[in-house]
């Protein structure tokens, strides 16, 4: 499974164009952001945390605007530089991170998304010198295309249900 300290990163470098204001700073129903609460969430599974794409946090490799890709790429460099074997990734409005999701992600060590909910990966921190070829490669840089890229493998969690947030009102009726 793994052999080694795992690193978790929240990627939080996006627009929330949808959400109008920064979203990963909206404030949930007890206070907290949903930054705060990926952080949370994540952090009983790792060993460190990092905010990807963010002031005060890594900032994207190799630079800014590159979405989700950016921070897993500056996440990854972080983990070869430090000696994580790999990085469990969730978004920054992902205030749930299911126990048991690390074992399903992590499973036979390939990258490996959660069905629907593609940030929520396990990334091997060997792949950080492709993610960077990639990224210099002319594409749309989609988190699609790098999931293809790499051939990804697909979990599901039966009866799992995240919450999708992308405008305030979203937030309304979330459990704490």
């Amino acid at each position: 499974m793994r052999n080694g300290p795992i690193l978790g990163a929240v990627l939080a470098g996006g627009r929330s164009s949808r959400f109008g204001s920064d979203k990963a700073l909206a404030r949930m129903a007890d206070g907290r952001t949903l930054l705060d609460h990926a952080v949370a969430g994540l952090s009983p599974h790792v060993a460190e945390v990092v905010i990807c794409g963010r002031e005060g946090g890594l900032a994207d490799r190799p630079g800014p605007d590159l979405g989700p890709l950016g921070g897993l790429n500056a996440a990854l460099h972080h983990a070869l530089r430090h000696d994580f074997v790999g990085v469990l990734t969730t978004g920054c409005d992902m205030p749930f991170y299911p126990a048991d999701l690390p074992a399903a992600l992590i499973g036979d060590g390939a990258a490996t998304i959660l069905q629907g909910q593609q940030l929520l990966g396990w990334w091997p921190a060997a792949l950080a010198g492709e993610l960077d070829a990639h990224l210099a490669e002319e594409n749309s840089r989609s988190i699609y295309g790098w999931i293809e890229r790499v051939n990804a493998r697909v979990v599901e969690v039966p009866g799992l249900v995240l919450p999708n947030i992308n405008r305030p009102e979203d937030l309304v009726d979330l459990p704490i």
